[in-house]
């Protein structure tokens, strides 16, 4: 890069040089014109151009479709059964009940028929209720 800009400096001070001359000498009273010169060189070729403007910003596209549903997710496994809890305290005893009044005594029944006299055996004895 460094030579390329020395080069180019030097050649447009040659093309430049060739711009200034002396003035040109009274035109010489004998003789015809001598014969057209050669073409000249071919000129240095110019800088390169800068870098061109940056484009216009494009269009923002069109949104993209909505994308599908997701797939269904699998059944969570079954818990665990909880621990059976633990057997409730016992219970306090119940105050002991009243003892309910005595009853009164049945009249005395009457005395049954007297049986035949049998065969010696036992004797019956019959209490009264």
């Amino acid at each position: 890069m460094k030579y390329s800009n020395l080069i180019a400096a030097t050649v447009m001070t040659l093309a430049l040089s060739a711009c200034f001359s002396s003035p040109a000498p009274p035109a010489p009273t004998v003789g015809p014109a001598g014969p057209q010169g050669a073409t000249g060189g071919t000129g240095a070729t110019g800088n390169i151009g800068n870098t061109g403007a940056t484009g216009d910003k494009g269009t923002t596209g069109n949104t993209g479709a909505a994308g599908g549903s997701g797939a269904t997710g699998d059944t969570g496994a079954t818990g665990y059964t909880g621990a059976t809890g633990s057997t409730g305290a016992t219970g306090d005893t119940g105050a002991t009940g009243y003892t309910g009044a005595t009853g009164d005594t049945g009249s005395t029944g009457n005395t049954g028929a007297k049986g035949n006299t049998g065969a010696t055996g036992d004797t019956v004895v019959i209490v009264p209720r």
